[in-house]
């Protein structure tokens, strides 16, 4: 496989790709994925927005400012000059970025990629342990950071990398950020990075308990907002997203930054975007299009009143799968039905969904324009259709871990395997059974965690729950429910563990019923919302 000469003077990126023959197939058949050698993916999404007159559409709306695309690059271009002039990054070299959904955040994005910086955008609750294994890993020299986050980065970088050269957003001494930043003049020569250029490294959320860095290009930047958006709600210049992800949860750098600049609209964005605050801002700003995994919708869903929520035309589901009473009780709620999407951080966003007509209730959907995606077995052959199996895709953007041996489970024979297990059925759909390591094997039958979680949220005073495999020296294993329950005011008794077995059992075959129930406050989630459910199996089994 050749790669275009890169522009990376710091070619620690390049050094660690995996071997060319462990990397995916790649397909290019769509016209829109025919991009240069020579690309800038920061360049396209913004400067060129401007160079085309939308300089004074608004591009970042948070709770203090509307930032113009022309404001928005201004501060793109100081911020690539302070890491530049001042700091002394290169090209090729990685940025951490460590902060709150802001137009800070989201201008330090684009200003290390105009710099030809490589951007690794983390969670801003990750504590010291949890960074100290990204900035170890990625090899961090560079970093912005929230104030207001600082402590966990500081203890993180002093045990890990203490080299690492630092500058403070939400700093108001001289030596942070903002004053920084008013030095230099508001222009800036964007590196001429390659098509092929690793532009940013995304880490799982770790929902196996090992995250893992995933390498993306800038052409895999603009890949994702030239097949999903154009495919499922369509992009439109007078959109406003919004939405709970983090940014640096790539469902939400899509949904929240790439898909509103590609589209020359605007996004919303909001520090600490719980369901109430969420909502009020949805009405303020007529906020259109919404991302937000399907346990937030469950919890906008009890708050929100029809009013308001006129504006929006278009609700986007992943993370989870979404179950068809999350489904239900939003479409009920709100008359929009929910465009669910099946994205991956190794695959950096949505590559299986459906919208409007083509929704089947309890499906995923079919693979995305550009993608192509099928069902296989162990030994990678296609499987029957409605037979479950692995589900197996390939597109424009692709797995390529940092340096992780995990490369070669992730990838068989050019396609990416999920780990996700699904079957397809004639009609090209694919109808998710749980992650492959969630199918439950009890007395010799298969049961998909996901369809025992879907009978149990049909039952109105279940609020949450995970099912999970359970060591039985009868059965071998069994099956075994953790729910967390809503309980309304002056409503009658909680129900027990057997009214929710009975429940189950009247609703899908009874040898599925969960035959152990543990009620608790709360699921173990990543802090993008991810269930952890290898944090509940040492507790069955315990």
């Amino acid at each position: 496989m050749t790669l275009t000469p890169s522009a990376h003077a710091d070619t620690f990126a390049r050094d660690h790709l995996p071997p060319p023959e462990l990397w995916p197939e790649f397909l290019w058949s769509l016209p829109a994925l025919r991009y240069p050698q020579s690309l800038n993916c920061a360049a396209e999404l913004l400067d060129a927005a401007v160079a085309a007159g939308c300089g004074a559409r608004r591009a970042v709306v948070t709770d203090t400012r509307i930032a113009t695309y022309a404001e928005l690059l201004a501060d793109a271009n100081r911020i690539a000059r302070v890491l530049r002039d001042e700091l002394g990054l290169v090209p090729g070299n990685r940025v951490l970025l460590r902060g709150f959904n802001n137009d800070v955040l989201a201008a330090a994005w684009l200003g290390v990629v105009k710099a030809g910086g490589v951007v690794v955008t983390t969670m801003p609750l990750l504590r010291a342990k949890e960074l100290r294994d990204v900035i170890g890993l990625a090899r961090i020299e560079f970093a912005v950071c929230d104030r207001r986050a600082a402590a966990d980065f500081e203890s993180a970088r002093d045990g890990e990398s203490p080299g690492t050269r630092v500058v403070y957003s939400h700093d108001d001494t001289p030596s942070g950020l903002a004053a920084r930043m008013a030095a230099h003049p508001p222009e800036f020569e964007n590196v001429p990075t390659a098509a092929d250029d690793v532009c940013m490294i995304a880490f799982t959320s770790g929902t196996t308990g090992r995250p893992k860095g995933t390498m993306h290009f800038h052409r895999d930047v603009l890949a994702i907002c030239d097949t999903f958006p154009p495919a499922s709600f369509g992009l439109r210049a007078d959109d406003l997203f919004t939405g709970t992800p983090p940014l640096a949860f790539t469902f939400g750098l899509g949904g929240l930054l790439l898909f509103p600049l590609r589209a020359r609209a605007a996004t919303l964005l909001l520090e600490r975007p719980t369901p109430p605050l969420l909502l009020a801002a949805i009405a303020e700003h007529a906020a259109s299009i919404t991302f937000a995994a399907p346990t937030s919708y469950r919890a906008l869903a009890a708050l929100a009143e029809r009013s308001s929520l006129g504006s929006l035309r278009a609700c986007v589901s992943a993370g989870e799968t979404l179950p068809v009473a999350t489904r239900t009780l939003w479409r009920e709620m709100s008359g929009i039905d929910i465009i669910d999407g099946l994205g991956s951080t190794e695959m950096l966003h949505v590559f299986i969904s459906a919208a409007g007509p083509d929704i089947r209730p309890g499906a995923t959907g079919k693979a995305v324009p550009g993608y192509v995606a099928r069902i296989v077995d162990d030994t990678g052959t296609p499987v029957p259709c409605g037979m479950v199996g692995r589900l197996a895709v390939k597109g424009p953007t692709g797995c390529r871990y940092l340096a992780d041996p995990r490369q070669r489970e992730y990838v068989e024979a050019g396609w990416n395997v999920t780990g996700d297990a699904y079957s397809m059925d004639a009609d090209g759909y694919f109808w998710y059974q749980g992650r492959t390591d969630d199918m439950i094997v009890s007395s010799g039958y298969n049961i998909a965690a996901a369809e025992v979680e879907a009978a149990l949220l049909d039952h109105p005073s279940v609020a949450e729950c995970a099912v999970v495999g359970v060591p039985d020296e009868a059965r071998g294993t069994i099956v075994k429910a953790f729910v967390v329950l809503r309980i309304a005011e002056g409503s009658a008794a909680p129900p027990g563990a057997a009214e929710l077995q009975d429940f189950v059992k009247a609703r899908i075959a009874p040898y599925k019923y969960p035959r152990a129930v543990e009620f608790v406050a709360a699921l173990p989630r990543t802090e993008t919302g991810k269930l952890q459910r290898f944090k509940l199996r040492p507790a069955a089994g315990a």
